[in-house]
């Protein structure tokens, strides 16, 4: 008897043993997760509503990694990968605390979905399962993205990072994902690239190519200068010299420190006038300007933004950049704020003027505001460093922080604009920025087709298409609009109106499509324009996003349709000249 109970304790272990994940519960709030096996990932099942919990990755007793997950109580949402693959052959720990209630009641956890589903897997499946997946604007294939981060052109390659949370499809975790492109439409998702440690997550910031290795990290290596968001904001350095696939972080970090609690998001930028290096950081509701000539000792030049602009809320993202203006030269400062955007929530923002090195002095008076973009789904914008042939050429993510957690997506939250080329053009009298969309987007067009639009609604394709591009052209009327509506079979539309006396643009997504997740989401966005006679518009659709780029403005806005706009028609007298193109993914 004695050997048989011998027998079967053994067995019983060695069960133990085979089994992938071997979960303890050691409190209502407290769970280990032993994983042995030699699967690469293990899915961690998600439900947003959860309340969070931190996880801990310890390898050897030691702490490799710490997260927070929305770990699944009721439903399962969807599933995230956690790559332990690096950790092969070591002992491997999850020490998984959740979140007390602030009720003071503490439930018990060990009943959660959560652990009878999470399992080990070799693979994780990104075949995309939303039906709003932009077909051609850049999302990652899981998880949440919000600013593009560290724009650099090197080697033929657009490099884009991207705040990113490879844990969930909500703001969290914050590390940099990483895609590049040849040509700003084709785009490969690579591993992230820059992840969190003790000096904080890793937030917004730039990067450079420091062709003379002035950093430390070799010559033509690409240094970032990004945000280390722990106790206190700070900037810190990274290198790569592998074409940005990986970074050594400088052991020096941080670089740059100040006094105030929102400092962050620098952008670097080389002056060849002074031979020096400068970066532009948002601090609170201004800007400061440093300087440095190895990119890891910096001096304090100035700061602006006192009085001048919109301070509905904080500044963030700002980027400096060169532009020429009727025979000289330009400087573009841009920031981005939250909230306070012209309709709700957040918006870019830009000043012109002038920059020495040290100081930026504006054109216009303070109380002037111009906006990069009318739309609400414009932020966050920055600009490529090092882009080909002088070019500068801006990305903007997305959304709005009024409802960026909330859109109607599950396996990933928020794409990117189309890339633009910016230039300076004169309107109302004043220098105004222009956003034009990219022209490496034209390889997206197919065969252009006539289109006819009259008071009747007329079908745009014979089967309905989630991707075109509308080019509409018509001579601006002197009373009333020219107006047309895109609309479907469920009668969801989008209305938009050239007012030449009013001297506006309208778009009203308001009978749109799905709103409900936000009633900050229905809007009418607005426009100044000064355009008149014979005008073009250019709209660029896809599954959820409508971008309209006129001579002197443009506007960013997403839109949730039950199915694609396929029909239009025209408002008022004025005659509409419409080439249409579908566009392939």
């Amino acid at each position: 008897m004695k050997r048989l109970l011998t027998l079967l304790a053994a067995f019983a272990a060695l069960a133990l043993q085979a089994q992938p994940l071997q979960i303890s519960h050691l409190s209502a709030t407290h769970t280990h997760v032993r994983v042995t096996g030699a699967d690469r990932y293990v899915l961690l099942p998600v439900q947003e509503s959860a309340p969070s919990a931190t996880l801990k990755v310890l390898v050897d007793t030691r702490e490799a990694q710490s997260l927070s997950v929305q770990l699944a109580t009721e439903r399962i949402d969807y599933f995230v990968p956690l790559d332990v693959s690096a950790h092969a052959g070591r002992q491997i720990l999850l020490d998984i605390v959740r979140s007390r209630p602030r009720s003071g009641e503490v439930r018990d956890g060990s009943k959660d979905v959560c652990w009878a589903q999470m399992k080990t897997a070799s693979a994780f499946d990104r075949t995309n399962r939303e039906a709003f997946r932009p077909t051609w604007h850049f999302s990652p294939a899981y998880g949440w993205m919000n600013d593009p981060n560290g724009l650099v052109y090197k080697d033929g390659e657009w490099h884009l990072f991207f705040q990113y949370n490879p844990y969930g499809s909500m703001w969290g975790n914050m590390t940099w994902g990483h895609a590049v492109s040849r040509d700003l439409v084709r785009w490969e998702e690579l591993q992230p690239a820059i992840w969190a440690d003790p000096l904080g997550s890793v937030f917004s910031g730039s990067a450079i190519v420091d062709k003379t290795g002035a950093a430390g990290f070799g010559a033509g290596a690409i240094v970032a200068m990004y945000t280390s968001a722990g106790t206190n904001q700070t900037q810190s350095l990274a290198g790569s010299t592998d074409g940005g696939r990986t970074f050594t972080k400088y052991p020096g970090n941080p670089v740059i420190t100040a006094d105030i609690p929102d400092f962050r998001d620098p952008k670097l930028f080389f002056d060849s006038r002074t031979g020096r290096w400068n970066v532009v950081l948002a601090a609170g509701q201004e800007v400061r300007f440093y300087s440095s000539d190895d990119l890891k000792e910096w001096t304090f030049e100035s700061a602006f933004g006192t009085g001048y602009g919109a301070h509905g809320g904080v500044w963030e993202c700002p980027d400096l950049v060169r532009l020429p203006f009727e025979g000289r030269e330009k400087y573009v400062l841009i920031v981005n704020i939250n909230p306070g955007g012209p309709f709700g929530g957040s918006a870019t923002q830009y000043f012109v003027g002038d920059f020495d090195g040290h100081r930026f002095i504006a054109d216009e008076a303070p109380e002037v505001t111009r906006w990069m973009d009318y739309g609400k789904d414009h932020y966050a914008t920055v600009t490529w460093s090092n882009a080909p042939d002088g070019r500068v050429v801006a990305l903007p993510w997305m959304s709005n922080w009024q409802y960026a957690n909330a859109v109607p997506t599950r396996q990933f939250r928020s794409a990117n604009g189309a890339p633009r080329d910016l230039s300076l053009v004169r309107s109302g009298g004043a220098a105004v920025l222009r956003s034009a969309p990219s022209p490496e987007l034209l390889a997206l067009r197919g065969p252009a087709v006539k289109v006819r639009a009259g008071a009747t609604p007329a079908k745009l394709f014979a089967a309905p298409r989630q991707a075109y591009e509308l080019v509409v052209r018509f001579t601006a009327p002197k009373k009333g609009e020219a107006a047309f509506v895109l609309s479907n079979a469920a009668g969801e539309q989008v209305r938009f109106a050239f007012d030449a006396a009013a001297g506006t643009f309208t778009m009203d997504r308001t009978a749109a499509g799905e709103s409900g997740f936000s009633r900050e989401f229905p809007a009418v966005t607005v426009a100044p324009t000064a355009a008149s006679g014979r005008v073009e518009l250019r709209l660029l659709l896809d599954s959820c996003s409508i971008e309209a780029f006129g001579p002197d403005f443009a506007m960013t806005n997403l839109v949730f349709p039950s199915a694609p706009y396929n029909e239009i028609r025209s408002v008022g007298s004025a005659r509409l000249d419409l080439t249409l193109y579908p566009l392939a993914p």
